[in-house]
C-alpha cells in the first residue's frame, strides 16, 4: 500500500494567481467580458448612458468572478493509495482518492482529475459536491494494463469553479506514485531435474555445527533462548553471554539467467519472444522461491539482483520476500541490452558452486554457443529454455533437421551436459517445465546417474 503526501492545496491573491485566474476564463466568462466591453463602446459612440451601465455589469461579473475565485482560502488535502501496488500484467489495480478540506469553510464544486499514462486506460475525472469544513470524499478508479513497466499516477489536479461557471481555476499537488507492472507468471508443476543440490529446499539437508567442542560456531545471547546452550567458553572468551549454534542451515542456490541480447530476439509486443523469456523467467523465480532456494536473477551483462551476502544471493529465508520483490521490480523494466555476447555472464558463473542453473536463451551463434556451454561446468545442473526467434516471427515452429544451425546449436549446449530445450510460440513454460525434468532424467540416467532408486537431487525438489 503506497500513498501520497499529504500535499496541501493554498490558493492566494498573489499577482500569479491572478493572472492564472484570468487564463482560466471558461467561455462564457469570456463571452460575458467580451459583450461587456462592446455595450460599453456602442454606448459611448451612441450616447446611451443605461446601455453603458449594460456593459459595465456584464464586464465586471467575470472579472469579480476571477478575485472572488483567487482570494478563496480554504485549504484541501489529498491522498492515493494503490491496492495493490505491485500487479501482473494484464491484472487491474484499484485506486483510491481521498480529499480533505482542512480549512473551516466550506469548499464550493470542485473537479477531481488524476493525471495516469495513456497504457493504463482514459484519465479519470471526478465532480465533487460542496466538501464541509473537515469533511472527506473518497472515490476511486482503476487501472490495468497488458505491458510490464513503471507507471507513475499523478500529479492529483484539483478544478475549481465559481457559482456562475464564469473562471476555472486548476490546482496541482506534487506527490505522486508509481504502479509496477511485473511479468505475468503462471504455477509450475513438481518436477525432479538432474543435478546436485544441498540445504534447504525440497531435500531439507543441513549440516550440523556441532560435531564436536571445537567446531562450535557461537552466537550472542538472544532473548527467549535456550540457558542451556549457553556456551561458557565463549561467553568468557568474548566477555558476553553465547549461545551454540546447533545446526547451520544451508539453502541450495538457483541463478536464473536471462538473455536479453538485443540481437538475439527478433520481433516486440506481449506475445513476443522477448516478453515470453521475461515471463518465465519470472515464474521459475517464484517457483524456487518457494522451494525455499536461495535465488538470484542475472542477466547477459553481468547483473545480478537482488546482490547481497554471498555471490548476490539472498543471504536469510526472511529475505526472500523483499529479494521477490526486488528481482520482480527488475524484470518489470528490463530491456533489451545492446551487448552482443554472454561472456560478462559467465565471469560472474566462473566462481564455481552456483548450485542449479536455469537459464533463458535467445539466438545463439557459434561462438556464444560455446561460452553457454563452458557455464554448465560451473554450476551443479544447468537447464536452458532456448527460444528460436525466427519461429516466433513466423508464428510456428521451423522443419527441424540435425543440419540446421539451431539444432546444431542445442546438440553442443547438450554435449557439454546442459538440459536444453526448445521453445516454440503457443506454449506455456509449465508444459516445457516438465518436458526438461524428463530430459534431465532420461540423460542422467544413461551415464549412471541412478542412485538408491533416486535420480537428480538428494531428496529432490519442486
Amino acid at each position: 500500500m503506497t500513498a501520497g503526501g499529504p500535499p496541501t492545496m493554498d490558493d492566494g491573491d498573489d499577482k500569479g494567481g491572478l493572472r492564472a485566474a484570468l487564463s482560466g476564463l471558461t467561455t462564457r466568462g469570456r463571452s460575458f467580458l467580451a459583450a461587456g466591453v462592446a455595450a460599453a463602446i456602442c454606448a459611448y459612440v451612441l450616447g446611451q448612458a443605461d446601455l453603458l451601465r449594460v456593459g459595465l455589469l456584464l464586464a465586471a461579473l467575470p472579472l469579480v468572478c476571477v478575485v472572488m475565485l483567487v482570494r478563496t482560502r480554504y485549504r484541501v488535502t489529498g491522498t492515493r493509495r494503490l491496492s495493490p501496488s505491485r500487479v501482473p500484467a494484464g491484472t487491474e489495480a484499484r485506486v483510491h482518492l481521498r480529499m480533505e478540506n482542512v480549512s473551516r469553510l466550506p469548499t464550493g464544486l470542485l473537479m477531481l482529475q488524476d493525471r495516469v499514462p495513456y497504457v493504463l486506460g482514459p484519465r479519470p475525472r471526478f465532480v465533487l459536491d460542496r466538501v464541509e469544513a473537515g469533511g472527506r470524499r473518497e472515490v476511486s478508479y482503476r487501472v490495468r494494463s497488458d505491458l510490464r513497466g513503471r507507471y507513475p499516477l499523478g500529479p492529483l489536479q484539483l478544478r475549481l469553479s465559481d457559482p456562475f461557471g464564469m473562471c476555472e481555476l486548476t490546482r496541482s499537488f506534487s506527490a505522486y506514485d508509481t504502479l509496477v507492472v511485473i511479468p505475468r507468471t503462471e504455477p509450475l508443476p513438481p518436477v525432479r531435474l538432474a543435478g546436485e543440490a544441498s540445504g534447504y529446499g525440497e531435500g531439507r539437508q543441513r549440516s550440523l555445527a556441532l560435531a564436536g567442542d571445537d567446531d562450535v560456531i557461537p552466537r550472542g545471547y538472544r532473548h527467549g533462548d535456550d540457558l542451556r546452550r549457553v556456551h561458557w567458553r565463549s561467553t568468557a572468551r568474548y566477555g558476553e553471554l553465547m549461545v551454540r549454534r546447533e545446526e547451520q542451515p544451508q539453502r541450495a542456490r538457483c541463478t536464473v539467467l536471462l538473455d536479453t541480447r538485443r540481437i538475439a530476439y527478433q520481433g516486440t509486443g506481449p506475445d513476443s519472444a522477448f516478453e515470453w523469456a521475461v515471463s518465465g523467467a519470472a515464474s521459475t523465480l517464484v517457483h524456487m522461491l518457494e522451494r525455499g532456494f536461495a535465488v538470484r536473477l542475472l542477466t547477459d551483462d553481468g547483473n545480478a539482483v537482488p546482490g547481497e551476502g554471498e555471490g548476490g544471493f539472498a543471504g536469510s529465508t526472511q529475505e526472500s520476500a523483499d529479494s521477490a520483490g526486488l528481482m520482480m521490480d527488475t524484470l518489470a523494466v528490463v530491456d533489451h541490452s545492446d551487448g552482443g555476447g554472454l561472456s560478462r555472464a559467465y565471469d560472474v558463473l566462473r566462481g564455481g558452486n552456483e548450485g542449479l542453473l536455469i537459464a533463458f536463451f535467445g539466438d545463439l551463434d557459434e561462438e556464444q554457443a560455446a561460452v553457454a556451454a563452458r557455464m554448465r561446468q560451473r554450476s551443479g545442473g544447468a537447464v536452458a529454455f532456448v527460444l528460436d526467434s525466427t519461429a516466433w516471427v513466423q508464428g510456428a515452429a521451423p522443419p527441424a533437421g540435425p543440419d540446421t544451425a539451431f539444432d546444431r546449436r542445442l546438440r553442443l549446449l547438450r554435449e557439454s551436459g546442459w538440459t536444453a530445450v526448445t521453445v516454440t510460440p503457443g506454449t506455456g513454460l509449465a508444459q516445457y517445465w516438465q518436458q526438461a525434468g524428463h530430459q534431465g532424467l532420461t540423460a542422467h540416467s544413461a551415464v549412471g546417474g541412478t542412485t538408491g532408486g533416486t535420480t537428480g537431487f538428494s531428496g529432490g525438489w519442486s
